[in-house]
């Protein structure tokens, strides 16, 4: 007897191949039937008449290091379909982590991941890590070991290259990452500590991935003025280092970039004729989102929070920090900040509430204060605990960008504030909706593999991301004609439509409407090439 059968559905296998009519057979956490099964009973019969059955989707950047502990359904991702999360993005995760860095990550973090109520911090390795997720969250997750974080428990947050004895330091501390379950190096070079770090050091990371088949996932240096030269320079750091490369976020921001997503494509399309294995991750929205005081200029984060609020709060200081922004901070990827495009996505002071959904030059306003001061006052007063939304993309290069065949699906979702970025909520479904249905730019099937076989390539999971006999029995089922995003920048925290039935490691998560309250996500690793490193 199967344990779950999934009757009369579309299957969009993700291969990107034509749907086709069949059935889906459920044993344990894996697929072992598929074809007309007439003759099959099941403990659970899902009729998918008028819905397509696919492989679940792969989220391919995320920020729910602590959020996810803390919040162990992950409806925001489960409700739209997402069966794998990936940690540890932008250069800057939780693990590994010493005495000395885990409150300092914790206090920079704090935009991204929130306090974590409730979740008690005790891990200090990868393995450590990842075992609190497994059998413990909604969704699986797989973990990038971040190089800031690394770099951190070496260097601190010191400005300048590491000794060669610190950099074998960090190589091993990767090594170990990986050996213990990570998939990649992620790195953050325009967030402290990552920005001091030079393509040598960089290189010479990655090269600590490759016997473990690992990749390297930049948030590079910059995504305004030198977007190109900044994306050229991690595909060389890939090829220096002989490994593969994974263009997070891979966007052309800001209007010194509109129109120029073809260039990036061109440049993707020689890396790989040269032989570079690159893919690339985005979101279908226009504004990012990030933590407020990552605008800053590079050297204003040297030494830590505590220094970085000391420097907020010195005047000359201050006023160098002004000039730097209005001209172009490398914190603001080169360009000069405007400060009417940067929206206060929470505040934890209820002072500070009234302002959530306000630009800065708004907020200010209606505080009667010059943005650049109110700005570093709320940084003070929050103690660098807010998030931020930057309205900074462009619709052309976002339409451009996601029909390259190496195109996948990543949210890059931040939950926490008072007013998040809706991609959290509504990325998967708005692909769906907006670029396949509505705008007929990619095909289903080629939307389906975008969010599923190919991700599942990259991460090295080869038991995922397809509906096979032998597949681990990740499933989503949805109508192609009512999916549909309803998460928006003024109401981020709803769930989309058109996505009834969703099941992670053979067991339902998601039935209809409701979510079941299976918390029975695991840890993943990749899977080793026959012969090679475990």
């Amino acid at each position: 007897m199967l344990d779950v059968l999934i009757r009369n559905g579309r299957v969009v296998d993700g291969t990107g191949n034509p749907w086709y009519h069949a059935d889906v057979g459920i044993r344990g956490d894996r697929i072992v039937a598929l074809g007309r099964l007439f003759r099959e009973s099941a403990r659970r019969t899902i009729d998918a008449d008028g819905l397509c059955v696919a492989p679940g989707f792969v989220d391919m950047h995320t920020h729910s290091d602590l959020a996810l502990l803390a919040e162990p359904t992950w409806e925001c991702k489960i409700m739209q379909g997402v069966t794998v999360e990936v940690l540890g993005q932008d250069g800057l995760g939780l693990a590994p982590v010493t005495d000395a860095t885990r409150e300092v990550l914790h206090e920079q973090l704090m935009g991204w991941n929130g306090p974590g109520p409730g979740v008690t911090r005790d891990w200090y390795s990868v393995r450590d890590y990842l075992a609190t997720f497994h059998g413990r969250v909604s969704p699986n997750v797989a973990m990038l070991v971040p190089h800031g974080t690394v770099r951190m428990a070496v260097m601190g947050l010191d400005d300048r290259a590491p000794t060669a004895e610190e950099l074998g330091r960090m190589q091993k501390l990767v090594a170990q990452g990986m050996r213990e379950g990570a998939v990649g190096l992620s790195a953050g070079l325009t967030y402290a500590p990552g920005r001091y770090a030079t393509d040598d050091e960089l290189v010479a990371l990655c090269e600590a991935t490759r016997p473990f088949g690992g990749y390297y996932q930049p948030h590079h240096r910059s995504y305004g003025t030198g977007a190109l030269a900044a994306y050229a320079a991690s595909l060389e750091i890939g090829r220096r280092a002989g490994v593969p490369v994974h263009l997070t976020h891979a966007l052309m921001n800001f209007p010194v970039n509109r129109g120029r997503a073809g260039e990036l494509l061109e440049l993707i399309d020689r890396a790989r004729a040269g032989g570079l294995e690159v893919t690339l991750d985005t979101y279908p929205y226009l504004a990012g989102m990030t933590y407020l005081h990552a605008y800053l200029p590079s050297w204003a984060h040297a030494g830590g929070g505590a220094a970085l609020l000391e420097r907020l709060r010195d005047p000359a200081v201050r006023d160098r920090m002004r000039r730097v922004m209005n001209e172009g901070s490398d914190g603001f990827n080169g360009v000069p900040i405007d400060w009417s495009i940067v929206v206060i996505a929470g505040a934890a002071l209820e002072a500070n509430r009234a302002y959530v959904g306000l630009s800065i030059q708004d907020a200010a306003a209606r505080a009667g204060r010059d943005p650049f001061d109110f700005y570093c006052d709320l940084l003070i007063g929050e103690r660098l605990g807010v998030g931020s939304l930057v309205f900074s993309g462009n619709e052309e290069n976002v339409r451009t960008i996601m029909q390259h065949p190496a195109h996948t699906a990543g949210s890059d979702g931040i939950v926490v504030g008072q007013r998040p970025h809706p991609r959290a909520w509504g990325t998967f479904a708005r692909y769906l909706a907006e670029y396949v249905r509505r705008l007929g730019l990619v095909r289903l099937e080629e939307m389906v593999r975008k969010m599923t076989s190919l991700p599942c390539q990259r991460l090295g999971l080869y038991d995922r991301g397809l509906i096979r006999v032998d597949a681990a029995a990740d499933v989503v089922c949805f109508d192609p004609e009512r999916v549909q995003d309803t998460a928006t920048y003024e109401n981020p925290r709803q769930h989309p439509l058109g996505i009834p039935y969703v099941l992670v490691n053979g067991v339902v998560v998601k039935d209809g409407d409701r979510h079941t309250g299976a918390t029975l996500g695991r840890a993943l690793r990749r899977i080793p090439a026959r012969g090679g490193v475990a």
